[in-house]
């Protein structure tokens, strides 16, 4: 994807699992419905199964891993890796690409290594690195989800570690102390830049 052929904002939304990246963007999409130019969420593609409540083409393209070495192999996703060492994750080119085109920003809330992917293809994009405010109480938002074991909660938290390392590869953190701070900020910081 060629950065000058953009003609609407890309937003790259980072941070560790359980931060609460998902819930700050869709509450700042919920409050800009009508913002100029208008903005989405890409949805991305994982092999991991979904969690209670979640559904495909929603929350995420839950995909075979078959699937997804089809996508990788035919050049259809933007970023993808492999995260926590089994789980695929990735951003279709579908979910980005066409929308840009028509003037449509899209915000892409993605791991910190598919951020490193977005942030070499598209260096115009802006991003935004949410972090825990502390370990502690990221790995109580890990527990309070009731849906990870308790090896996949450590394994988590080691990457947690490392990508809290990489937060000062992002234009901005954000802490996601408070949701309501949280969403000001992230708005305060595309208002900044995009408009």
């Amino acid at each position: 994807m060629s950065g000058t052929t953009a003609k609407a904002p890309l937003i790259v939304v980072s941070g560790p699992s359980g931060v609460g990246k998902t819930t700050v963007v869709q509450r700042l999409l919920t409050q800009m419905e009508n913002a100029h130019p208008p903005l989405r969420r890409a949805i991305t593609a994982t092999t991991r199964p979904p969690r209670p409540g979640e559904e495909d083409g929603r929350d995420y393209h839950f995909w075979s891993r078959e699937r997804f070495q089809k996508e990788i192999a035919e050049n259809r996703l933007l970023e993808y890796a492999i995260v926590f060492g089994d789980d695929y994750y990735g951003t279709p080119k579908s979910e980005v690409e066409p929308y840009l085109a028509q003037g449509i920003g899209v915000i892409l809330v993605i791991d910190v290594q598919g951020a490193a992917r977005v942030r070499e293809l598209c260096p115009e994009s802006l991003s935004i690195f949410i972090a825990p405010p502390s370990l502690t109480e990221l790995e109580a938002r890990l527990r309070g989800r009731n849906d990870t074991s308790a090896e996949r909660i450590a394994r988590r938290l080691q990457t947690a570690q490392r990508e809290l390392a990489a937060a000062g590869q992002f234009h901005h953190q954000i802490v996601n102390r408070d949701l309501e701070q949280a969403v000001r900020e992230l708005r305060q910081r595309i208002g900044e830049r995009f408009h």
